[in-house]
């Protein structure tokens, strides 16, 4: 009988410290039967163009900070989420090696299992970095009225996120305020139907900050919050006390990951089955308090 030949698939950022990747992984090949050897790689950005070689011979790997723009040059093609967002976090190896982002598979695939719209709808961002510009690009593309809330330093990157939706659609609907400007507007024209946090703020160790006050959380009907750990911010806690339907990091993480077995594998999943998975790795970034 032919030996099947082994699966290897790894993540590559630097640096990588404590990650989630590796368990979250190896619970996806379980759950759909497949079988595949996922390590960690830190490679120092100098260092990327020679590793390029041995990242070939695996059969995919998934691309964290620095690595998700500098790795473009080095694949064969781009998915059109790729393209759209000029950043990778997935690629499949093979005759081609070919990018993919499947950050915003994530994003929305995590709203939509919470019964959060994501079309049409007023939506309120904090922030403009990666995931704020993903974010706005994506809910802008599909009708919402996009405001991104930035502090005085993140006016530049923000404007520029702005001008990357005009590119992409002249009539998209997405302005820029500063975040003292927010409850002024809130104030003129009325609540929004959405919050997505897309700023460190609150992120570990730093869990007592929060982006936003409680005042402009009671002017959000739902609270979207791109930080993981912890699995609970004090974001999330307060829009839960204000009776707000809230939705944490934890399932983007684990459903972009999801997005990549679709890739590698063409595998399926059943979304109880992801939200349980969802609800463990919480618990147990929890108990590891990193």
């Amino acid at each position: 009988m032919e030996m099947q030949k082994a699966r290897s698939f790894a993540l590559i950022g630097y640096p990588l410290g404590h990650t989630m990747s590796p368990p979250i992984h190896a619970a996806l090949f379980a759950l759909a039967g497949q079988t595949g050897d996922y390590q960690v790689m830190e490679i120092p950005p100098e260092a990327l163009s020679g590793r390029v070689g041995a990242l070939r011979a695996l059969t995919g790997f998934n691309v964290t900070i620095p690595h998700k723009l500098e790795i473009i040059p080095h694949l064969d093609a781009l998915s059109d989420s790729a393209r759209r967002f000029g950043a990778v976090n997935t690629v499949r190896c093979g005759e081609q090696m070919v990018g993919y982002n499947t950050d915003v598979d994530g994003f929305l695939r995590s709203l939509r299992e919470a019964g959060v719209e994501t079309r049409d709808q007023r939506v309120l961002i904090l922030g403009a970095g990666g995931a704020g510009r993903m974010m706005a690009i994506e809910l802008a593309l599909r009708g919402c009225d996009v405001v991104l809330a930035v502090r005085l330093g993140g006016v530049p990157r923000a404007e520029g996120v702005l001008a990357d939706i005009r590119a992409l659609s002249p009539h998209a609907r997405a302005r820029l305020v500063l975040m003292d400007e927010v409850l002024p507007l809130m104030e003129r024209e009325g609540a929004f139907d959405l919050m997505c946090n897309a700023t460190p703020v609150g992120m570990f160790p730093k869990v007592e900050a929060m982006p936003a006050t409680e005042e402009m959380m009671a002017g959000c009907r739902q609270v979207f919050d791109a930080i993981y750990n912890p699995g609970e911010t004090r974001l999330l806690a307060c829009a839960r006390r204000l009776s707000k339907k809230a939705v944490g990091g934890m399932s983007m993480l684990v459903w972009q990951a999801v997005a990549a077995h679709e890739i590698w594998d063409g595998s399926s999943y059943d979304p109880a089955d992801i939200a349980a998975l969802t609800v463990r790795f919480e618990r147990e970034m929890a108990k590891t308090g990193r």
